[in-house]
């Protein structure tokens, strides 16, 4: 069964989530405060973490950061304010896989975990048939979900490990953002949001050098290139 921790102060909305995602199958756990959320995404082993960002003790941006520098990599579905832009950015930088925003439609809701699940799911699948990719100075290992360029292993999230992925799979190709929403985030991408720039602006600082090597393509895509001497830096 797949077990989702929700971390939110809105203890009618805890309940009423809960009862919406028992209908999928899932089972749903609550805490209701930073501190007690952050106990227990780190004390148990969860499918999914569902993360307010306006909590109390501590906030929800503390949380995954902490989460994250743990090495926790649990796919974790930011719950945020409307039109609060500035926090839905910090908290892809700080490595959440995906946000939405309040208030929201339950089916929303469970449309958007359900991507998450299917992008998990087929991570899995996909190591079975290719092991290793290797271009422009990056070499991932898709059986341990481990990227490295230059030789130097990177530190990815695991959304960021998929937009590599999906790059290096098509290395040298244009990726659209439409495509890479679908095949990454599950859902079409909307026309102000900047997740995909935030994921990626996120790598392209990992690098040891050569940011480049993944190239903007103005108002299509992105694309992974050959640069002259990465495998040298």
């Amino acid at each position: 069964m797949t077990h989702i921790l929700l971390v939110d102060d809105d203890v009618e909305l805890g309940g009423m989530l809960q009862e919406v995602m028992s209908r999928e199958g899932w089972k749903v756990s609550v805490r209701h405060d930073g501190k007690a959320g952050l106990s227990a995404a780190t004390e148990e082993t969860w499918d999914l973490i569902l993360l307010d960002i306006m909590l109390p003790e501590l906030d929800g941006l503390q949380v995954l950061k902490q989460l994250r520098q743990s090495g926790i990599e649990t796919p974790i579905l930011m719950l945020t304010a409307r039109g609060d832009d500035v926090d839905r950015v910090v908290g892809l930088e700080l490595g959440a896989d995906d946000y939405l925003a309040k208030p929201f439609y339950p089916r929303e809701l469970v449309a958007r975990v359900r991507a998450l699940m299917r992008r998990t799911a087929r991570s899995q699948t996909e190591k079975v048939s290719v092991q290793t990719i290797r271009f422009a100075g990056f070499e991932l290992d898709m059986l341990e979900s481990v990227a490295t360029c230059d030789g130097e292993t990177l530190s990815l999230t695991p959304t960021e490990f998929d937009v590599l992925k999906q790059l290096a799979t098509h290395h040298g190709q244009l990726v659209t953002k439409e495509s890479l929403s679908m095949q990454v985030l599950g859902r079409q991408l909307g026309p102000f949001d900047r997740s995909l720039d935030v994921h990626i602006s996120n790598i392209r600082k990992k690098l040891p050098s050569h940011p480049e090597r993944i190239e903007t393509v103005r108002g299509r895509g992105y694309r992974m290139v050959e640069v002259a001497q990465a495998s040298h830096s």
